[in-house]
């Protein structure tokens, strides 16, 4: 049955009357915790979680500082055109409260001696060029099973770090990969281990990547990034577990941190280049100026468009999207902030019907310095009118239809303790009727074939669809009998679905071996909202 109707039922008074003992009953149900705690895979053979503290205030963390430059993964190879290097993942604590312990994060780092481990919790930038060859050791010091999945990136089946490929505790792995030409784009890496992947990212696990092109017309702006991602926090200093409503809607928390810190001040003197990742669980990023400033998009997931979109002033990035942005200089100085706008995207109340959509804040304090009317202007570039040229990949050999949906087992989550399991009973995210299974093909494609995929949302909720491997074109959009072609031709790998919509995207497939396509609201894609496809 549909979720809507399951909340409005007597399950949702029951579980509404367990909210009532909680100041989070229509947003956080903190009381109610449904995912392992930092101990790993022995928490989740527990029946009932233990009691957690409340959550901390949403002004806890300290604001205003500088926005902090990532870290970058240093290259240990020096033959050109080889990229070589180590990652490694582990436990870090760092101090985020006054007057409590030091928060436990989930990390990756450079080595034993990372000189940055201090450094923000976010993995280092890998930047690399198109045409080389990548090789990364993979060095697992959790308590879980892991993966590193490099999103977005054309990279063989067998390296990109999937749910049947994982790294013991204590293990590693070596990823080995070609970046072919045409693959220049703003990408990331986190991890994939099935049933385990949204806590190994709320945690910390995620890190940038850039691939950069030899002929990149805008090689010589100025270039910032800003890597969003997502904080629970609770009042003593500890990582919050997930609730019935993070699994049911995905997880946000309180805080929403650019490069590892809130709400950063960002200087801009000259037109700059942005690349701006949502690393985030399940938050949308409906990013805006709150002056209405504009800006000009330049690129997406896969890299830059074939013309600069300007006068954009409001941008919707969903979980696991990227953008390349011009932000310019003003001649005279003014302030503003970057925001998440309000965005819509029908989370689920306990008591049926939604919530209503979150208020819009500020991911960063920007203050714009003298630009064009400064003695040096000629340091700002033009923006160029063509960027790249990009070719519709033409008519389609072979179709493929996902349904996104949900259901709801009654009888299951009525049974004694069942809100309190480290995941949620009977609650199911479904691709074509069914939950993911290891063991179980969903689609079958050809290499080299173009094919037509339409990506059919009937749940009550966004979802954005994510396919692993391999970029694709939106075609069209399609919501009530009406189809819309796609106006913006580009390259992506993650695109949202509206309750209701239909998007119909064009893709073809370089490797053979199996692939994932999923949810990227991290916590439908561990409750069985993925599908394998095998390509021959």
């Amino acid at each position: 049955m549909r979720r809507r109707a399951f909340l409005s039922g007597a399950l949702g008074a029951a579980i509404a009357a367990l909210y009532a003992r909680t100041p989070y009953a229509q947003g956080d149900s903190h009381a109610m915790p449904m995912q392992p705690d930092a101990s790993g895979m022995a928490g989740m053979q527990h029946d009932t979680m233990p009691a957690h503290a409340p959550l901390a205030a949403a002004d806890a963390l300290q604001a205003g500082a500088p926005l902090p430059a990532l870290r970058t993964l240093a290259n240990e190879s020096r033959e050109p055109g080889h990229f070589r290097a180590t990652l490694v993942a582990r436990p870090v604590a760092r101090p985020l409260l006054p007057g409590q312990p030091d928060t436990l994060f989930w990390q990756y780092d450079a080595g034993a001696a990372d000189p940055d481990r201090g450094k923000p919790v976010i993995g280092p930038l890998i930047d690399v060029h198109e045409g080389d060859t990548v090789e990364i050791r993979f060095v697992n010091n959790l308590s879980q099973p892991s993966t590193v999945h490099w999103h977005g990136l054309p990279v063989p089946p067998d390296q990109d770090g999937n749910p049947s490929d994982p790294v013991a505790p204590g293990a590693e792995r070596t990823y080995r990969f070609t970046l072919p030409a045409g693959s220049a784009g703003t990408y990331w890496y986190h991890p994939h281990p099935h049933r385990m992947t949204a806590e190994q990212v709320f945690r910390g696990l995620a890190g940038p990547i850039v691939v950069r092109a030899a002929d990149d017309p805008l090689a010589s702006w100025p270039e910032r990034h800003l890597f969003v991602s997502d904080l629970k926090l609770a009042t003593d200093g500890t990582i919050a577990p997930n609730s019935m409503l993070d699994w049911m809607n995905g997880r946000e928390g309180q805080f929403a941190l650019v490069n590892g810190a809130r709400r950063p001040r960002i200087d801009v003197t000259r037109d700059e280049r942005w690349r701006v990742w949502n690393g985030c669980s399940a938050r949308y990023l409906l990013l805006a100026f709150d002056d209405g400033r504009p800006f000009a998009q330049v690129g997406t997931d896969g890299g830059l468009l074939g013309a600069p979109r300007e006068g954009v002033t409001l941008l919707l990035l969903a979980p696991g999207e990227r953008a390349e942005l011009i932000v310019r200089a003003n001649a005279h100085a003014s302030d503003a902030k970057l925001m998440a706008a309000q965005y819509d995207r029908r989370k689920m109340a306990m008591m049926g019907g939604s919530l209503p959509p979150d208020a819009a804040f500020a991911l960063a304090d920007v203050r714009f310095g003298p630009g064009a009317a400064t003695p040096d202007a000629a340091a700002s570039p033009e923006l160029p009118a063509r960027l790249r040229s990009i070719v519709p990949l033409g008519p389609a050999r072979a179709r493929k239809s996902v349904v996104f949906s949900e259901a709801m087992d009654m009888k299951a989550m009525h049974q004694p303790g069942a809100s309190a399991r480290a995941m949620p009973r009977g609650m199911h995210f479904l691709v074509n009727g069914a939950t993911y299974d290891p063991g179980r093909v969903t689609l079958t494609s050809r290499r080299g074939e173009v094919e037509a995929w339409s990506i059919e949302n009937r749940a009550d909720m966004d979802h954005p669809f994510h396919m692993h491997g391999t970029q694709f074109q939106i075609v069209a959009r399609e919501r009530a009998g009406m189809r819309v072609e796609e106006p913006l031709l580009a390259w992506r790998d993650t695109v949202n679905v509206e309750p209701g919509e239909t998007v119909w995207i064009a893709t073809v497939q370089r490797d053979a071996g199996d692939r994932m396509f999923h949810c990227h609201i991290l916590e439908h894609e561990d409750l069985g909202m993925m599908g394998t496809l095998r390509v021959t």
